[in-house]
């Protein structure tokens, strides 16, 4: 750390005592919990906390940043928000963020606020990240939708001086098909983009070299596990898991609260380039950069050469000036391989394996599942390459496990097939495109169905006749059962209704009929089966009017079913004659009987 802070200090001698001065500014501007040791050394005030990643699940892997620290001098602060206002004074040239860089990082927050506003992140933080991580993509050298104008590449993680990280992604995103390498302004690797990145443009895709895409993915990452990061605790995990070094962690902090204190806006591409790479390595682009070369020591004033013969003026490292926006990349080194053609970039377009229309009933699994076949120019398939089915359209229809995005990576043959898509409560059709992730080619498009939910069969659960007195109620209601091609049908909705007749479907206008919430007669009512596929209707009543009638149940699907309801006043059971009393001789004191009616203790009805 003394190292960096001394890059800083004006060539020449420098003394002990300025060294000294130097690190106890430094400290004084770092955030709070950051503390330095009597050697200078930065030390965290709280014992850090081990990130529960390992590299390959961490935003960068552990990959190559940068270690520049902010000037000594804190920016002047802006009013409000501090993004704007007067150009900050000398020496605080490093506060300026690229416009669109800057712009993203604030859409980023606005977004997390509304959707994870526990997280609290500050786009300060987005901005400390893309410092460290890219110099906010190359000083801001992006286009107007926020792509930059050339790939951020970080090193080949191939374990020498990194993680060492197998190839993920077939090439998709780094162009590598043996190693991973961290993409773009924010520095993903491929395996965590793939289930982090996220559409901060509203373009329709994710995409690691955007820097509307990678900010929010990158506090979408940071603001997972619940962490809340107004706490210093939770900041620091957040930060540690996106890249497990003590050295990143009071780096990102230190430009965290320089930003705090002020910054301003700057055109695109104007941005200060970082030149001090983490562990003397090299920095992100579309080659390797060179190794920072250290500051010469100062020597004597050499003897001036004739003007006769100056030396020819050696070509400056670099030779793109800070700011042109320029897209040409830099030379290839002498001795670099040109890396073999991936397959992601052999396919020539994309076929649709089986049909490109679907349809389902409300609710149900499409029995059909959606295949993209990836191909070369020659018809050839094309294995190993990822497809990004997404759903679209007024729907609320999702893949297997409740997504509407699916990537799958293609088989020997060339196909990747979508997870089982399970239609939603909305009818009518949407939307799946089929994409290739790292390449632009023509997408597939399959259009889906939604119909309402159906049955075929509707049969009675018991086979009770109906029968009721003029103005009386029937006793029981009828109770049906559902199913469509043998399966239950449950959620479907049904009509009963009092027809006049088996062949006119037309509503009686007398006879049976059922009671609104009014306690008033209704002879058609709207219903819908359970979850076991039942329908119980209302109770039925008669008015005075005896007769035979019909009462027809439909569903859509074509399932129907008509009962017969029977008013008929009560049939009268015959009396029972009263058998005789045995003949019993009078008794000269018995008195006759008045009546032959047993007594009241005696039962009239079988056991």
């Amino acid at each position: 750390m003394a190292a960096l802070i001394g890059r800083r200090l004006r060539k020449g001698a420098v003394t002990t005592a300025v060294a000294a001065a130097a690190v106890a500014a430094l400290s004084a501007s770092q955030a709070p919990g950051v503390t330095t040791d009597d050697q200078g050394r930065q030390s965290a005030a709280d014992t850090l906390p081990t990130p529960d990643e390992s590299a390959d699940d961490n935003a960068s892997g552990d990959s190559f940043y940068y270690t520049d620290l902010p000037p000594l001098n804190s920016p002047s602060p802006a009013p409000g928000t501090g993004t704007a206002g007067p150009t900050p004074a000398a020496g605080s040239t490093e506060a300026g963020i690229p416009a669109t860089v800057l712009d993203a990082y604030k859409k980023a927050e606005a977004s997390l606020a509304t959707s994870k506003p526990g997280c609290n992140l500050p786009w300060q933080l987005l901005a400390a990240i893309g410092k460290v991580e890219s110099g906010q993509a190359r000083g801001g050298r992006v286009s107007a939708d926020g792509t930059t104008y050339s790939p951020i590449l970080g090193p080949v993680l191939d374990g020498n001086g990194f993680a060492n990280i197998s190839d993920t992604d077939n090439g998709a995103y780094d162009g590598d098909s043996r190693y991973d390498r961290a993409v773009g302004p924010m520095q993903f690797i491929p395996s965590t983009w793939e289930w982090a990145g996220r559409d901060g443009n509203g373009d329709g895709r994710s995409d690691p070299n955007n820097v509307y895409d990678a900010a929010l993915a990158a506090g979408n990452y940071l603001c997972r596990f619940g962490w809340d990061l107004s706490t210093t605790a939770d900041l620091r995990k957040a930060i540690l898991s996106y890249n497990n070094s003590t050295e990143y962690l009071h780096t990102v902090l230190s430009w965290l609260e320089y930003y705090r204190k002020g910054t301003h806006e700057i055109p695109d591409g104007t941005g200060t380039l970082p030149s001090h790479p983490s562990g003397g390595g090299t920095g992100t682009g579309t080659t390797p950069a060179r190794p920072v070369t250290p500051e010469p020591e100062p020597s004597p004033p050499a003897t001036p050469k004739p003007p006769s013969t100056p030396k020819p003026a050696t070509p400056a490292p670099d030779p793109t000036p800070p700011g042109t926006g320029t897209t040409t990349p830099p030379p290839t080194p002498p001795g670099t391989m040109t890396p073999p053609v991936t397959p992601t970039e052999s396919v020539h377009h994309l076929e649709a394996e089986g049909g490109t229309a679907l349809s389902a009933m409300a609710g149900d699994t499409y029995a059909e599942r959606i295949g993209t076949r990836a191909e070369t120019a020659t018809g050839r398939p094309v294995a190993k390459v990822r497809i990004r089915f997404t759903i679209s359209g007024d729907t609320d229809a999702t893949f297997e496990g409740g997504e509407t995005v699916a990537t799958i990576i293609t088989d020997g043959t060339g196909v990747a097939l979508a997870p089982a898509l399970r239609a939603g409560e909305k009818t009518g059709t949407f939307k799946v495109s089929a994409t290739l992730v790292g390449r632009s080619v023509t997408p597939v498009t399959y259009t889906a169905t939604v119909t309402q939910r159906a049955a075929d069969t509707l049969t009675r659960t018991t086979g009770t006749a109906l029968t009721c007195v003029p103005g009386g109620s029937f006793t029981e209601q009828v109770e049906v059962k559902a199913t469509y091609r043998g399966a239950v049908a449950d959620e479907v909705a049904a009509t009963a209704t009092l027809v006049k007749a088996a062949d006119d479907p037309t509503e009686n206008d007398k006879g049976p009929y059922f009671k609104d919430a009014d306690d008033k007669p209704v002879r058609t009512v709207s219903l819908k089966t359970d979850a076991d596929g039942l329908l119980k209707l209302p109770k039925l009543y008669a008015d005075d009017t005896a007769g035979t009638y019909l009462l027809r149940i439909t569903t859509p699907g074509g399932a129907t079913l008509t009962v017969e309801l029977t008013v008929a006043e009560a049939t009268e059971s015959p009396s029972a004659s009263p058998s005789p009393s045995p003949s019993a001789s009078p008794s000269p004191s018995a008195s006759p009987s008045p009546s032959t009616s047993p007594s009241p203790s005696e039962s009239t009805g079988g056991a």
